[in-house]
């Protein structure tokens, strides 16, 4: 396992109702970016509000950074995210096969959903204060189908696909390493070399794929992420970014 990185807080529960919500209660009184893992949440939530499904032994975790910049530039925090699940993946089955980013915010693995990501903020009209990285990866158990979005990806986890046992502790270090490492790179050089070492991860890319939206649906080949992270699709109409969807295919 690689060393903790420097700077970073490491804190342990044994429950909590949303990682995230532990990290806005505590932000306000941290010094430093801070992990905190819980090895069973109450009340855990994905995008839109949706519940999430959190089986024991799986990694539930959440990141609180104080970023600089623009909210804009803060979300872009999801791509090193990303980045860093990757690598921690691949430390800890000793394989890189499988594995691709998923736009804007899931890991896959054997075209099945591993993890996911969502980023919450505080203070964003005064400039965003907190930055909130919350991280889930089904590690030994997959939820239960019934609680799946319809359309939704098969959802798999890393010991059913790869036979990789590992706890979320140990996880937990490895992501750590990756991360605090594309974090210096996205601060020191911006976001394009983040940006292009994601999309040579990326999935599906220069296929056809649907991108949607609460009130609208693109088709079209994906093309690139630009520099702001919008999805590039190349459609009859031609060239759309879109900021923000759910992408199917």
């Amino acid at each position: 396992m690689r060393k903790w990185p420097d700077g970073y807080g490491r804190r342990i529960l044994a429950e909590v109702d949303s990682t995230l919500s532990e990290a806005a209660r505590i932000a306000p009184d941290l010094a430093g970016p801070e992990w905190i893992l819980a090895r069973h949440q109450t009340a855990a939530r994905g995008r839109r509000g949706r519940a999430w499904a959190n089986p024991e032994g799986n990694l539930a975790c959440t990141l609180v950074l104080r970023p600089e910049g623009t909210p804009a530039q803060a979300a872009l925090r999801s791509f090193v995210a990303s980045l860093a699940l990757f690598d921690a993946c691949v430390v800890v089955t000793g394989r890189a096969t499988g594995f691709a980013l998923k736009w804007p915010n899931d890991v896959l693995l054997n075209g099945g959903k591993l993890a996911g990501i969502l980023l919450e903020s505080a203070g964003v009209d005064r400039g965003t204060s907190h930055l909130f990285v919350g991280i889930g990866v089904n590690l030994s158990e997959v939820p239960p189908r019934e609680q799946l979005e319809e359309g939704a990806l098969r959802p798999v986890s890393l010991l059913s696909e790869t036979g990789a046992s590992v706890s979320p502790e140990d996880f937990l270090d490895e992501l750590a390493a990756a991360f605090a490492q594309y974090e210096q790179q996205f601060v020191t050089y911006g976001f394009e070399s983040i940006r292009n070492a994601w999309l040579a991860r990326a999935a599906k890319l220069g296929e056809v794929i649907a991108a949607r939206t609460a009130t609208s649906e693109t088709t079209g080949t994906f093309e690139t992420v630009d520099g702001d992270g919008n999805l590039v699709l190349n459609t009859a109409k031609g060239r759309v970014c879109i900021p923000a969807a759910d992408v199917y295919f």
